[in-house]
Order: structure tokens, then C-alpha cells, then sequence
């Protein structure tokens, strides 16, 4: 019986419970009351095709009687996969439609041996055969052994291995991965290898399952092959062919233009447009290229109206009579002629909305695109000499975001708004307009030799005075005037942030360039040194958060990051301390992403805050007693209905599961934070976790923590902490913790009407029923928080 030893990360449980665990989840769905296949919709957009079926438990055999069983199964094949019954938008029965393609490849298959229960280490696979074998290495409770697995059958979704009777390995295994994952050239030799090349049917049973595969130009070359190696074939069947030769080709013209559109949503316009001028044009639908016509006119247009910007603007400013004035505006020039482009264009529109106005002066022109340029067209303004303190003071904004003092009554930041308040038109309007699209304030260091777009820096945790080490991914194209969405990505044990790096982005070449789907997809990727260099088990400390957010902020200061889309990730260990670090802090993610991960200490008593993340975990069938130990929290989540997606791999076991990139990125397009929700209830039992979007408590009592260090640590209580925002403009916050300070945006209230703010059920005393907006206070949140996105506009601070 293989069991798993998993030496980079220790499970705590005995050889007995894994094996009888395993072989419950390997028969659990037998004689299952499935539906027939059905298309599952979910209110996400999202749509998962399978056999489904209703449960009250992940661990549950659907077959059993229940009253109440809000989680959906979904079974297609390669894994099962759980949602709550409330996420579902629609569910449509499919008819019979054509066939599924199936190949079944011959092989020497154990038929008695024992049954695999659970899947150790894996240290090494081979790449598949021509007769579609390959052989991992793992860990087994024998010691590292050799199994020698054959492809028995393959469909256009999903693979099916099992072990090769060999090497006195008898073991029964039948593992899925996705079909997609095998090199298409081994595909293509591995089914060519078991049919009958002269057998016209076969050969059609090839590209049958190439066209539901969506490998559109392997269908169209191999319908090609037939036709020229049959070359008797009937004149009409001949005729079929061809035609269906050409709508291969249209279908892979319109997924090409598919690809272009994901670049070009990505930010990556000058690759989506050398692709537009290489598309093929024979036999392509007439709607195809009208739409590649568009794409290519619209960017000429953009192009054009650029250029058409700059050359006005040069013009505009000739007629400026004062040379002293035109040498104050040729920096403000300079800029915009260096950074004009496709993501900054539309700050120009009020400028070339009049430049041709013959009854506007010149002045007047160029504060609109000065001032336009600062703040975007919407802020523009007719006044030079307020468009020109404008800019001076996003001059002043940038030194104060860069400076490195810890207290903001440091004697530089004073000075700082000392010369602000001196500007024109200082306002807490205009502050949040500059910092919405000021460029990062920190210079970037030199990037990487080997790669490109690669980032090694170091950051203090001013917590543990321990530097941390963090290695950031940028996207081709990368562009600061420009957000873009981020994943936080945490190491396992015995593994590196540049394997994290690696998953994500996908290896580099040797010229440096990585072609992974955070580059397709236009996201850059961070990677913490979170853990120590020998760690295997995650500590929950303050000191690992500490090494996270750190990174996180430090980033924020140096990279343009999409703060509504930053997704908190990890493998093994690390998706143990991202889960931890997901619920301890709600108010920061657009999502959390575990890969075979372990709810251990805290994350079980975070439970509540769990309806404020949006969570996509992925496990293996036969990864140990990993599915039983996350069962009651998986439960928890997916019977409350939150937005919550669970995926169990078949026949698979500890693994990185690359098998589910496609759908993570397509799942992390459709989420976004919402960072001023109206009302929550947050749970926190550290002395780390007291913040919530705009709630930050002081001084929880003690009695209420919890250490992890001495875990187990009897749990008298915890720090539940609410919020609101009421009908007539108020705010109340009820929590444990001695104080609190609130944090005020105008999503959250009316500046202009009175607005009481209670804490602890405690009036709290203001001069008058106003808050005043103070840039000062906007400032110094945007500089410690380092969310230009979202600076808050006033804070309330309860007496301690």
C-alpha cells in the first residue's frame, strides 16, 4: 500500500487513517445519484460542465438522505468540484449532441495489486512516451520507489493514467490530469501510435477530438494529412472536407482574435498589434476581419491622436508671449511628450476638446492639458497659475509618499505640508485626484540580467527589525500609469519564491522572457521569502504576516498595483499561512487562492470572516487526510453560501495542480474588493489583526488573544469588532478592543451633512456635526497604507 510520507511538509497522521481515508474518497462516489450532464452557470459568469449532484458535505456520499443539502458536486471527469448552491445562477440539462471522442490506449495495466490510498512526495517525472507512459519518483512508506504510469484512455477534457504492471510495482492508481497538459506534438504521436494509420475513421476520430479540444489548427493539419493520404476519396466526401478545412481555419482566426483581445485587456498593445498585422486573412470569416480591421484602426486613431496632442500642444504653448512662463511649463512638456500614450491620451481630451478655439487664449488652452494631465480631463482647469501650482504640488505629494520618516509629525513631512498649504488650491479634492494617478513614488532598482521584467528587493520589517527579501514579475508592457491586478504568492516548504515566480509567470527562457499566463494576463506576480530556509509548517506569527505585508506595501510604493485586485496565494505550507493571512485581514484582498492547504490554529477560529474573501482552493483525492482536516471549515464556507470554490483533483496527490492556471486567472478576473463595505462584523484574536477597511481598534484585551506560539492555547473568547454606516449619515462601530479610530472616505459619507460617529456606543465630541476633509490626514494614509487608490479623507478617534 503506497502511502504518504510527505517530507516537505509533515501531516500528523497515522499510516491506518490515511489509507482508510483514501479509499473512502476512491469508492465514496460509486452508485452517486448524478444528474446527466449539465451546463452549471454561476451568478459570476463563470460555467463548469459536468455531472452534478446535491450535498450536505464534502466528505458526504452523495447516495445519502438529507433535508438540508446546500453544496453542489460537479463532476467532469478529471475533478469534482463544490459550490454553494446560492452561487448558482442556472442550471441547463445538455442533450445527447455529438459524441465525446474517447481513445482508449492499450496498455499493461495491474489488475491485482493494492489499491493506492494516498500519493507521497513526488520527486521527479519523466515527459511522456510515444506509447504514453512516463514514470514518476515518490515517496512511499517503502522509501522512494519508481512507478511506471500508461495513458488507458483520453478524452478532449481529461487524461487517464494507470499504473504499467512492471518492476514489481502492482499497484491499482487511476489518476486524471488535463489532457491540455500534454505537449500537443506527444499527443499527436501517442494516438497516432495505436490507430491504423490507413483507417479513414480513426484518423477522423483524431481530428473529432483535436475540434472539441479547441486545437483548431492540429484538426485543420490533420484533415489536411487525410485528405492527401487518401486521395480516392469521393469527389463530395473530398468537398466535406475542405469545407470543413476552412471553418477550422475561421475558428482558429477567431480564437486568435481572442488572444489579441486578452493582450490587449492585459495592456499589452503593441504585442496585440503585431499579432493584428500578422493575422491571417485566407479563408477567414468576413466578420473576423472586420473586426481585426477595427482593431487596427482604432489603434492608428489612438496613435494619431496622440501625435495630433503633442504637436498642438507645441503649438499652442509658441504662442505664449511670456518666456519666462514657458520655461516654467517646458518640465510639465517634457513629461507629457515622455509618458503620452495609449493609458494616459484621455487627460488630453479637454485640451484638444479647445485648442482649436480661436477665442481661447493660449493660456487658458495649455492649463487644460496641464492641469488635465495632472488630475484627468474632468479636473481641468482654464487658470494657468493653478494649473502650474498643480503641478508643484504633485511634486511636493511625490517627495512626501517617498520619505521614509515612521511618524508623521517627523520635521521633514511638516515642511513638506508647510509648503503645500501655501499652494493654490490645495484641497482634499485635488490631493486624491493627484494621488489616483500619481506614478509610484519609489524609484525602482535595476532589474534583473538574467530576466526580464524581474525584480530582487529588500524591504525592513520595522515589527522584527528583520529585512525581508521579496522578488517581483512585472507583465510585458509594464506601463505605471497603468494598474495592474496582483497575486501575493507564498513558497511551500523546501521551495523558493522563484518557483512561485515560475508558476505563475512561467519559466524563463534562455533569452530571459517568461510566457506564463500572469504575463498573458497582464499581472504582476510578488513573491515574499516568508518563511525560514528549513521551516515546514507555518507558525502563524507576526512576524510571517509582517514578512507579507511588508513586501506588499513596499510594492505598492514601487510598482502601479490595481489595489481592488491584489489576490493573496500559496502552495502546501504557504497556502496555510496565506489562508491565515487572507481571513486575519479581509480588507485587503480581491481574493485567496490555497493550493493543497492545511486549515491549522487560527484559520478554523476565523471562520466568520471568511464571507468577506472570496476563496478558490484546490486539493488532490488521495492527498493524505488533508480532505478530511478541511472538511468542517470547507463546509462552513460552502453551506453559508459564501463566494467559495472547492476543487478535489481525481487520483491525485500533493501537487503544484498547474491543470487549474486557466480557470484561477479566469476566476480571478471576475472578482474585485469592495473597499468601503457599509456594514461588517470582523472576528481578531492577534494583536496584529485589529484592522478592518476603515475600522482600526487599539488595545484588545487580553484575555481575548491567543498566541500561536503556545498554541494549543485554550480560546476564552474573541475581539468581534462591527461596523456600520447608517441611515442618516452616521457611523457605528461596536467592538472589545479599549479604542478605536474610524477612517472616512466620501463612498462611506456625505462631507457636506452633519455626521455622528459613535465608538462603544460613545457619542464621540466634535467642535461642530461636520467632519472636515484633511489632505494632511489623506496624505499620511496614502504614505503608511501606500493605497493611492483609496486615501482616506478624515479620520474619528475614540479617547483610549
Amino acid at each position: 500500500m503506497v502511502h504518504h510520507l510527505d517530507t516537505a511538509r509533515p501531516r500528523r497522521i497515522g499510516r491506518k487513517w490515511a489509507t482508510s481515508i483514501g479509499l473512502a474518497a476512491a469508492l465514496g462516489f460509486l452508485g452517486a445519484p448524478f444528474a446527466e450532464a449539465a451546463r452549471t452557470v454561476m451568478k459570476d459568469g463563470r460555467v463548469f460542465t459536468g455531472r452534478q449532484a446535491p450535498i450536505t458535505s464534502v466528505i458526504e456520499n452523495p447516495a445519502t438522505a438529507s433535508a438540508a443539502k446546500t453544496i453542489v458536486l460537479i463532476d467532469d471527469g478529471l475533478r469534482r468540484i463544490y459550490v454553494p448552491q446560492v452561487q448558482i445562477q442556472e442550471v441547463n440539462m445538455l442533450d445527447a449532441g455529438d459524441p465525446v471522442e474517447t481513445f482508449e490506449i492499450p496498455q499493461q495495466i495491474t489488475e491485482n495489486g493494492s489499491r493506492v490510498a494516498a500519493v507521497g512526495s513526488i520527486f521527479n517525472i519523466t515527459p511522456f512516451d510515444e506509447f504514453g507512459r512516463r514514470v514518476i519518483s515518490m515517496e512511499t512508506n517503502l522509501g522512494p520507489q519508481r512507478v511506471i504510469q500508461g495513458i488507458t484512455e483520453v478524452t478532449s477534457d481529461w487524461t487517464k493514467l494507470e499504473c504499467v504492471d512492471a518492476e514489481n510495482m502492482h499497484f491499482i492508481w487511476d489518476m486524471r490530469i488535463a489532457t491540455n497538459s500534454i505537449p500537443r506534438e506527444m499527443l499527436g504521436r501517442i494516438l497516432e501510435k495505436h490507430i491504423d494509420p490507413k483507417n479513414l475513421d480513426q484518423r477522423l476520430k483524431i481530428v473529432r477530438l483535436y475540434m472539441q479540444s479547441e486545437r483548431f489548427k492540429d484538426a485543420e493539419s490533420e484533415l489536411a494529412a487525410i485528405i492527401k493520404d487518401f486521395a480516392s476519396l469521393p469527389a463530395n466526401q473530398k468537398q466535406v472536407f475542405e469545407q470543413t478545412r476552412v471553418r477550422l481555419r475561421q475558428a482558429g482566426a477567431r480564437r486568435i482574435l481572442e488572444e489579441i483581445e486578452t493582450r490587449k485587456k492585459a495592456g499589452q498593445n503593441r504585442f496585440s498589434y503585431s499579432l493584428l498585422e500578422e493575422f491571417p486573412a485566407e479563408n477567414v470569416a468576413g466578420e473576423t476581419l472586420q473586426a481585426v480591421r477595427g482593431l487596427v484602426k482604432e489603434y492608428q486613431q489612438i496613435d494619431e491622436r496622440g501625435k495630433t496632442a503633442l504637436r498642438r500642444f507645441d503649438e499652442v504653448m509658441s504662442q505664449i508671449k511670456d518666456s519666462a512662463l514657458r520655461a516654467r511649463l517646458a518640465e510639465a512638456r517634457d513629461e507629457i511628450k515622455a509618458e503620452l500614450g495609449i493609458n494616459t491620451l484621455d487627460r488630453m481630451a479637454a485640451f484638444m476638446q479647445f485648442e482649436a478655439d480661436a477665442e481661447m487664449p493660449a493660456e487658458e488652452k495649455i492649463a487644460l492639458a496641464v492641469s488635465g494631465w495632472l488630475g484627468g480631463s474632468d479636473f481641468a482647469v482654464r487658470n494657468l497659475p493653478t494649473a502650474l501650482s498643480m503641478f508643484d504640488v504633485r511634486g511636493l505629494i511625490r517627495t512626501y509618499l517617498a520619505e521614509t520618516s515612521r511618524r508623521n509629525g517627523d520635521a521633514p513631512l511638516l515642511e513638506l505640508l508647510a509648503s503645500m498649504r501655501k499652494q493654490e488650491g490645495f484641497t482634499p479634492e485635488l490631493t486624491a485626484r493627484l494621488l489616483s494617478l500619481l506614478k509610484p513614488p519609489l524609484p525602482l532598482p535595476e532589474p534583473s540580467k538574467k530576466v526580464v521584467g524581474l525584480y530582487e528587493l529588500q524591504v525592513d520589517d520595522l515589527a522584527n527589525q528583520v529585512p525581508i527579501d521579496y522578488l517581483v514579475q512585472l507583465p510585458r508592457e509594464y506601463d505605471p500609469h497603468r494598474r495592474y491586478p496582483t497575486i501575493v504568492t507564498l513558497h511551500a516548504a523546501g521551495t523558493s519564491p522563484a518557483k512561485q515566480i515560475d508558476w505563475w509567470a512561467g519559466p524563463a527562457t534562455d533569452e530571459g522572457i517568461r510566457f506564463g499566463q500572469a504575463d498573458r494576463h497582464g499581472y504582476i506576480v510578488i513573491a515574499p521569502a516568508w518563511a525560514a530556509e528549513q521551516q515546514t509548517s507555518c507558525n502563524y506569527s507576526e512576524q510571517e504576516h509582517g514578512a507579507v505585508l511588508y513586501a506588499l506595501r513596499d510594492a505598492l510604493r514601487r510598482f502601479s498595483i490595481d489595489t481592488d485586485r491584489i489576490f493573496i496565494t500559496g502552495h502546501s505550507m504557504g497556502g496555510d499561512a496565506a489562508w491565515d493571512i487572507a481571513l486575519a485581514h479581509p480588507d485587503l484582498w480581491a481574493g485567496y487562492i490555497g493550493m493543497t492547504p492545511i486549515a491549522d490554529k487560527t484559520i478554523s477560529l476565523y471562520q466568520d470572516n471568511a464571507k468577506y474573501v472570496p476563496m478558490y482552493l484546490v486539493f488532490g483525492e488521495m492527498d493524505g487526510a488533508v480532505w478530511v482536516k478541511d472538511a468542517t471549515n470547507l463546509d462552513h464556507y460552502l453551506t453559508r453560501g459564501t463566494n467559495t470554490t472547492v476543487v478535489q483533483f481525481k487520483g491525485r496527490g500533493h501537487e503544484h495542480f498547474s491543470d487549474e492556471l486557466l480557470r484561477l486567472f479566469d476566476w480571478m478576473g471576475r472578482q474585485k474588493r469592495d473597499f468601503t463595505p457599509k456594514n461588517f462584523t470582523c472576528r481578531s484574536l492577534r494583536l496584529w489583526d485589529g484592522s478592518f477597511w476603515w475600522v482600526e481598534t487599539h488595545d484588545p484585551p487580553e484575555r481575548a488573544l491567543v498566541d500561536p506560539d503556545t498554541w494549543p492555547h485554550k480560546v476564552s473568547g474573541a475581539i468581534h469588532t462591527t461596523a456600520k454606516v447608517n441611515f442618516v449619515n452616521g457611523i457605528d462601530v461596536v467592538t472589545a478592543a479599549a479604542s478605536a479610530t474610524v477612517w472616512l472616505t466620501p463612498e462611506l459619507i456625505d462631507f457636506k451633512r452633519p455626521c455622528e460617529v459613535t465608538i462603544k456606543n460613545k457619542r464621540i465630541k466634535k467642535p461642530s456635526a461636520y467632519i472636515e476633509p484633511d489632505s494632511a490626514v489623506m496624505l499620511e494614509d496614502a504614505r503608511t497604507r501606500s493605497d493611492r487608490q483609496h486615501p482616506f479623507w478624515a479620520k474619528v478617534e475614540s479617547a483610549k
